[in-house]
């Protein structure tokens, strides 16, 4: 009898099985990671407007009406956010930020959703550290845990 060289084919197809077990498992878990990762770029995008919203109430005792928004240019076109956030607008009045991701080029559970942040609603109430509140109408699982959701 002729010694045996190499794998049989029931060893290969073993090989195989356990490959795409340990890929239907991990290509899932990369798309969320992904995901996670794209809407955290709301966050990244928003800090400039939430350090100047911030500034301008605590100096003035009021948020940035309209005009203040369009004289401190806090509002950001939609396309010209980042690579995943589509647009930053300000609220005026209350200061209220909303982040919108873009329609396409993102992880499909997270197009077209908003993170928006929201600032203490009373000014008189805010001594020391300015708080915002963040929800979205994303999933919770692709959001920072210092985001509570919808």
């Amino acid at each position: 009898m002729k010694k045996q060289q190499g794998f049989t084919l029931i060893e290969l197809m073993i090989v195989v099985a356990i490959i795409g077990i340990l890929a239907a498992i991990a290509i899932p878990a990369y798309q969320d990671y992904t995901q996670r990762a794209q809407i955290g770029e709301a966050f990244t995008v928003v800090s400039s407007a939430k350090t100047a919203i911030a500034e301008f109430a605590q100096t003035n005792g009021a948020y940035p009406v309209a005009a203040d928004i369009t004289a401190l240019e806090l509002d950001i076109a939609a396309g010209s956010a980042g690579k995943y956030a589509n647009s930053l607008t300000v609220t005026g009045g209350s200061g209220v930020i909303e982040v919108a991701m873009k329609p396409t080029g993102v992880g499909s559970n997270i197009q077209s959703k908003k993170v928006t942040f929201t600032p203490p609603a009373n000014l008189e109430t805010v001594k020391g550290a300015f708080t915002w509140d963040c929800t979205s109408d994303a999933d919770q699982k692709y959001l920072p845990k210092s985001c509570t959701g919808s």
